[in-house]
Formats: C-alpha cells, sequence, structure tokens
C-alpha cells in the first residue's frame, strides 16, 4: 500500500466481480483503507471472504448472484446499504471478453456479451445513483480494446465503447446531485483468467513490445488508480478516463 486516502475509512464500497481477479485486488485495497466492502459474484467467494477478513480483520459482504439478472443485482444492493449504509463508491467490474469471429456472431451471443459487458453496468450505476450518499463516486472499467480496436472480441469491444460513452452522459446527468462519474481503461491485465485461457508466451512478448513500461501488469497495478478516483483527492474529476495500461494507447 503506497498512498492512504483517508476519507475511504468506513466508506461503503460495493463492486462487482469483486472476489477474483482485477475484483479481488480492488476488493482488497480498499479493505486496506478501512472501508466497508460489498462485493457480487457468479461463483462461491466464501474462502477469499474468509482470507480477506483474516487479513485485515474485516469481513466483507458478499453476495453470489449473477449481474444479468437486475432484481438480484439490485437486491444485493440492498443488502450492501442495509450493512454498511448508503453507498458512497460503485466500481462496476465485472466483465466476460470472450472472443469470436465477427462472421460467427449469432443474436444471442451478441445479446449475452451487451448483457454482462454493458447493460449491467448502467442498472448497477442506476440503483447506486439512488441509494448514494452525498458526493458518491462511480467507477467503470472499461478497456483500452475499443480504443485499439481490438480484432476477435467485437461484441466486447463495442460495449467497453459503450461504456465510455454511458460514463461521460451518467456524469453529466448526475453531476449536479454530486455524483462523480469515472472510468478506468487497463491494458491487458494478466489475471488467473488471462494466463490460462488468452495469454501465451509469444502474445505477451509482442503485447509488451507496445507498452511503454515493459513490465507485465497485474491486478494490483489496478488499485491505485481506481481509490483515487473513489476519493476524495479526485474531488473535481468526473466523466473522464484514466488508462492504466503501461502505455500502450496514444502511443502506438
Amino acid at each position: 500500500m503506497n498512498a492512504t486516502f483517508h476519507d475511504l475509512q468506513d466508506a461503503s464500497v460495493f463492486i462487482t466481480g469483486g472476489g477474483n481477479g482485477i475484483g479481488a485486488a480492488l476488493t482488497d485495497g480498499f479493505l486496506a483503507q478501512g472501508a466497508n466492502v460489498a462485493f457480487v459474484g457468479r461463483s462461491d467467494a466464501s474462502a477469499f471472504v474468509d482470507e480477506m477478513a483474516d487479513k485485515h480483520g474485516s469481513r466483507p459482504l458478499f453476495v453470489q448472484c449473477d449481474i444479468t439478472d437486475t432484481p438480484a443485482l439490485h437486491a444485493a444492493f440492498d443488502d450492501a446499504v442495509a450493512a454498511h449504509g448508503p453507498l458512497n463508491v460503485l466500481v462496476n467490474n465485472a466483465a466476460n471478453d470472450m472472443r469470436y469471429d465477427a462472421m460467427d456472431i449469432t443474436e444471442d451471443v451478441w445479446d449475452s456479451q451487451q448483457a454482462i459487458n454493458l447493460k449491467a453496468y448502467f442498472f448497477a450505476c442506476q440503483k447506486a445513483a439512488k441509494m448514494m450518499a452525498a458526493k458518491g463516486s462511480i467507477i467503470n472499467y472499461s478497456s483500452i480494446t475499443y480504443m485499439m480496436g481490438a480484432a476477435g472480441m467485437v461484441p466486447y469491444v463495442s460495449a467497453n465503447a459503450g461504456i465510455m460513452g454511458m460514463t461521460r452522459a451518467l456524469a453529466r446527468e448526475w453531476g449536479p446531485q454530486g455524483i462523480r462519474v469515472n472510468a478506468i481503461a487497463p491494458g491487458w491485465v494478466f489475471t488467473d483468467k488471462q494466463e490460462t485461457q488468452w495469454a501465451t508466451p509469444e502474445s505477451k512478448a509482442a503485447f509488451l513490445q507496445k507498452q511503454c513500461l515493459q513490465d507485465f501488469i497485474q491486478p494490483k497495478d489496478m488499485v491505485g488508480g481506481t481509490l483515487f478516483l473513489a476519493s476524495s483527492a479526485s474531488a473535481m474529476m468526473t466523466g473522464q478516463t484514466i488508462a492504466i495500461d503501461a502505455g500502450v494507447v496514444g502511443t502506438g
């Protein structure tokens, strides 16, 4: 932990996909700040909750649900507010970056990908905004893939472009009530999923050459920027995107 954001002490934080990958690093990071964290995920995260409780002395609230089930997602928000009080921070992190040849994409594939990668983000934002304390912060995870025009994942790239438009529109609409809406666009973050499903030594080496910083990005590298956007340190930032990508976008 390199920085302490004192206003995150006792903050009520809700994270989607907070039990694995980037989300687990975020849960860990907010707990280290003294925040009260609730998170959702499709897979059982009981072991991770126990690990966090042992590490921080504070047990995050885990609600198992599919974020594409909007009533279930909204019920999880209700549980979080009942446990921790009005929301201060929402982090929309859960996503599914499946690969498809564009010519093979069916309507069902398209709809399912938009449901998890864009629709769920909006309805989480909507619910959070209704339950937020004054000067709340929403952070939407996008991806640099839409800036790069990445091939082989058109539904995911399209959804992430949509996240950016949604972020800017909601920042404008909800700014008058004190809600800030920003986004983070990670580069290629080497979660366990990426390592097992997509990464090869050749693809990793090729991507590393696109980066200014010659280190592979890890989930923990997403924490500092997220905490900054969640805290009053970024009090006059809204409608913005921070690329945490080791310098890929804008540099070729």
